[in-house]
């Protein structure tokens, strides 16, 4: 059951928002048991994010939400994956990329909790 939620400072097209979708569906697999048939994201574009108190260059911020713990080798090769993805798609420096992993067992589905 894993969440990522995407922000960008940069304003994308739909066929770029499409492109996202579809990597973060690929990227997810890095984590053992995860796949896109559970994967639930959410793409946030054209919005303000200040980075060393500046707005005027492109950021992204990505949060990964995962049932259960976080394999730490699994998120350096997510990190990896989305951050040359960034750069390659949209022209995001690395530099102004941040990715936060979370885990947890407290997730709730279909009225009820796991």
């Amino acid at each position: 059951m894993p969440f990522i939620d995407v922000k960008l400072t940069k304003k994308i097209s739909e066929a770029d928002e499409t492109a996202i979708k579809t990597a973060l569906g690929e990227f997810i697999e890095v984590f053992p048991g995860k796949s896109e048939s559970w994967l639930m994201c959410c793409v946030d574009s054209d919005k303000k994010i200040y980075f060393r108190g500046d707005n005027s260059e492109d950021s992204a911020f990505i949060e990964v939400k995962l049932f259960g713990a976080v394999n730490g080798d699994s998120a350096d090769k997510f990190t990896g994956l989305i951050t040359e993805f960034l750069k390659n798609t949209l022209n995001i420096d690395p530099s102004r990329i941040y990715v936060r992993f979370e885990g947890g067992t407290e997730w709730g589905w279909n009225g009820s909790n796991f």
